[in-house]
């Protein structure tokens, strides 16, 4: 199997690493905190820790590697890695050292501007590059069950396509930047939604209904959705432990926004949710699932989040 790298073990990489070990792949990784290395190892069987090489750096990490994986926090810490700090056309990351021909798949999720910029730099080093976000959270990454939406050259897609089914679902969206343009659309479509499921419930509930019953009453029709299915029961058990976070979806729909401005779009609606979720992010809920977005409209209504889906208030 081929030798892979993977730069960024957090909440999403190191389940997908794992399951390119599962697949059989060879597999370098480097993360910032060594600790995350060490958590992977301990999860492996004996099989999979014999093609683990855990490494010092990000240097270490993809030498000799066809393929390097990266699953960071966002743009300017995917460019920091590839390319170091410096802005002229020579760089000190870890895209000048590359093997020739190496492909650097970003499963990040960044700008679309910054993917487009760092195919045309890693391009001009003789590699490639693919920008290939996904969605489907924590579960997905631990099942192989990702979206993974990818952008680049077509030809590159269908080569590495064998690798990323190991991970999900591989779609070949577009050109460079692509990838990340679906992304926002995806981010889009599930703040929105969280936002009505959320409002959806508190109404039911104020009214005397009640939201769990309402909830499995109008599930198969018109209104299921992966959020109404597993996003509604967080806000009924109030589990807000995070598979995606509030300051994830926050700047996911903050680029989604500025991507509309510079393509002459407004998205009045989006505009409403980022807002609600920057007050989620001040209000002290940025590491909670962007399914506690909840507490914030219950804020917003002068409830405790803890009683909004009780029923109408008692005093």
């Amino acid at each position: 199997m081929s030798q892979l790298a993977f730069l960024g073990l957090g909440r999403m990489g190191l389940p997908m690493a794992k399951r390119l070990l599962a697949a059989g792949h060879a597999l370098q990784v480097w993360n910032r905190s060594p600790l995350a290395c060490q958590r992977l190892l301990k999860e492996c069987d004996d099989t999979q820790s014999k093609r683990l090489k855990m490494c010092e750096s990000a240097h270490e990490a993809i030498n000799n590697a066809s393929v390097v994986f990266t699953m960071l926090s966002d743009g300017p810490a995917v460019t920091e890695v590839l390319f170091g700090s410096e802005v002229g056309p020579h760089c000190s990351g870890v895209a000048s050292a590359m093997m020739p021909g190496a492909c650097v798949v970003d499963m990040s999720s960044i700008p679309p501007a910054t993917a487009r910029m760092h195919f045309q730099r890693l391009k001009g080093l003789g590699g490639s590059a693919l920008d290939a976000p996904v969605s489907g959270g924590v579960v997905g990454a631990e099942q192989g069950t990702l979206a993974i939406m990818a952008g680049g050259e077509a030809s590159r897609v269908a080569e590495l396509t064998p690798i990323l089914s190991a991970l999900g679902r591989v779609t070949f969206v577009g050109p460079a930047g692509s990838g990340q343009l679906a992304k926002l659309a995806n981010q889009i479509i599930v703040g929105v939604t969280i936002g009505a499921v959320a409002e959806a419930l508190m109404l039911a509930a104020q009214g005397g209904a009640d939201p769990v019953a309402v909830r499995a009453a109008i599930r198969g029709g018109f209104a299921e959705s992966r959020i109404l299915e597993l996003h509604g029961e967080r806000m009924l058990t109030q589990n807000f432990v995070p598979g995606g976070a509030i300051q994830t979806q926050l700047k996911d729909l903050t680029t989604a926004l500025a991507e509309a401005r510079e393509s002459g779009l407004q998205l009045p609606v989006t505009g409403l949710l980022q807002q609600l979720f920057a007050d989620a992010n001040e209000h002290g809920d940025a590491g909670l699932d962007h399914s506690a977005l909840l507490r914030e409209l219950a804020r917003l209504n002068g409830r405790e989040p803890e009683s909004i889906l009780s029923g109408p208030r008692k005093d």
